[in-house]
């Protein structure tokens, strides 16, 4: 009787067991147990454990890992599938359901989303949805543009997660970087005609040398330019009559 009854503890609670035991393989095994149980694929388990394993991950970190994605896993299964309608979730439909959560998009909001998108597009507004929310979105402004962009089709579903990103940087950063960029190109050119005019005309009419150095003789009874280097030497060198 108490051995069958250890049984059933280590079947219900498999991660605390083996998490207690600390061995890696033991967790990763109990992880997979579990998974099977909640009716989660363990290829997306399995998955996490060679993305681990192919970078060189210690075992101890990989089957952290991989208890945290069968959490979020778990969660989003139950949001998704906990709507009114029916939705049968396919394996990827759960893979970008629980990097929603691990992002921090609202189970409520992904439960919605879910019910609402089609079998076809649900995993790409999902994946979006989760885009939204790492730029910042909160999850129900994220879920209200990911409706509308499906109204409108896939097209701009999939272009909404760069038109949000152009978005935040404007009203985000958009002055520092105007500010950067002007510090990069200088001060503001005074030669021209337009700035000539806002600094009291000391800048020939037609974005000619500073008034500091002399015009050539003659230029100052010409025509056009000339009468505009007059101006501009007067106040430079001579009295406004285009001579040096």
């Amino acid at each position: 009787m108490k051995r069958f009854l250890l049984t059933v503890v280590l079947l219900l609670t498999p991660l605390s067991w083996a998490s207690a035991q600390g061995d890696p393989a033991q967790r990763i095994q109990a992880a997979r147990q579990r998974a099977t149980q909640a009716g989660i694929p363990v290829s997306l388990l399995d998955n996490k454990v060679n993305e681990g394993r192919a970078k060189h991950v210690p075992e101890e970190r990989i089957a952290t890992a991989v208890e945290r994605r069968l959490a979020a896993l778990d969660r989003a299964r139950a949001a998704m599938a906990g709507g009114a309608r029916r939705v049968a979730v396919t394996p990827a439909d759960l893979s970008v359901g629980a990097d929603a959560i691990e992002a921090g998009v609202d189970p409520t909001v992904l439960g919605r989303l879910a019910q609402s998108a089609s079998t076809e597009s649900r995993a790409v507004a999902i994946a979006v949805l989760t885009q939204l929310v790492q730029q910042g979105v909160t999850s129900e402004q994220a879920l209200a543009r990911v409706n509308a962009a499906l109204a409108r089709g896939s097209d701009a579903l999939r272009q909404l997660p760069g038109e949000a990103s152009a978005n935040g940087g404007n009203n985000g950063n958009g002055n520092a970087t105007s500010a950067a960029a002007r510090a990069r190109r200088g001060p503001p050119d005074t030669r021209g005609p337009t700035n000539a005019a806002a600094h009291g005309g000391r800048a020939g009419s037609g974005g000619g040398p500073p008034s500091t150095v002399p015009g050539s003789r003659g230029k100052g009874r010409g025509g056009g330019n000339g009468h505009g280097n007059g101006n501009g030497n007067g106040n430079g060198g001579g009295n406004g009559g285009g001579k040096p």
